[in-house]
């Protein structure tokens, strides 16, 4: 029986794993739901030890290591940063998920809280095992980033409900600007659900694959994603219906002041026999 420890991080929300790939050597155009795997050919000169070690990167922001220890994934990813630019700025890993998979051979494959057993090691079923967790990460990433946005929008009601609303309107732009950027971000998480081309292989890799996409509620947690980003689409249409009222409103009576005005000055004028 044998264990292998990975770890899941979501470090941001794009890598480009193409120019990696074309770093380490590796000819070959990814798709966008295809990882590039480092093995511990690659790892050689990144690693001090990397025999029995790999990794999976994703395009959608997340990496996952197979029997990394931490300092070796901090070195990994000192490395990675001097050649994607998308990692640059990345101070420390608040999105993770640590898993273990136990190869136990003669025994039924097996999914539940605590890992995954397989009765073999097989690249097919450590790449599923991956690009789930991988995914599970980058939603957490998302359901901060979206909370987030929630709580700003909520202070603004707050203030609405004291019967104030002195919005400006760069404020208003900035937060229509925020929800609009992240909706366009997360649209390309939709493929989140998408199965990946390797679970078409055989029924096993599917079944395997369904399994660990329920076991950590993938779709669940996509629609709460997005019935949320759309509450927030419709609250900042109302902020802005709003706003435009009330400075429609506010024009209104400029023009009424201004129209009574000239009309006081015409009377002032007459009386004055200035005409």
């Amino acid at each position: 029986m044998k264990k292998i420890k990975l770890l899941a991080a979501s470090l941001c929300n794009e890598i480009n794993i193409n120019r990696l790939s074309s770093h380490f050597g590796i000819n070959k155009k990814h798709q966008w739901d295809e990882p590039l795997v480092l093995s511990e050919e690659q790892l050689k000169g990144i690693l001090r030890m990397p025999d029995g070690k790999s990794a999976y990167i994703f395009s959608f922001g997340s990496i996952v290591f197979l029997d990394f220890e931490h300092h070796e994934i901090m070195d990994f990813l000192d490395y990675l940063k001097k050649v994607e630019k998308n990692l640059s700025s990345i101070p420390s890993l608040d999105y993770t998920d640590d898993y273990t998979v136990t190869v136990n051979p003669g025994q039924e494959f097996l999914v539940n809280n605590e890992g995954t057993v397989l009765p073999e090691i097989g690249e097919m079923y450590l790449e599923i095992i991956a690009t789930v967790l991988a995914k599970s990460v980058a939603l957490s990433r998302i359901e901060d980033q979206i909370d987030d946005l929630m709580d700003a929008v909520e202070d603004i009601i707050n203030y609405l409900e004291t019967g104030k609303l002195n919005i400006s309107d760069e404020k208003l732009a900035k937060l229509s600007g925020k929800i609009l950027s992240f909706k366009y971000s997360t649209l390309s998480y939709i493929m989140l659900l998408d199965k990946p081309e390797i679970t078409w292989v055989n029924e096993e890799s599917e079944n395997l694959y369904l399994e660990l996409e329920e076991q950590f509620e993938l779709e669940d947690r996509y629609e709460k994603i997005r019935h949320k980003t759309e509450t927030l689409l419709d609250i900042t249409e109302v902020f802005t219906s709003l706003v435009h009222a009330k400075r429609g409103t506010r024009l209104e009576w400029m023009i009424i002041f201004l129209i009574a005005f000239e009309i006081v000055l015409s009377i002032l004028m007459s009386f004055l026999g200035l005409h």
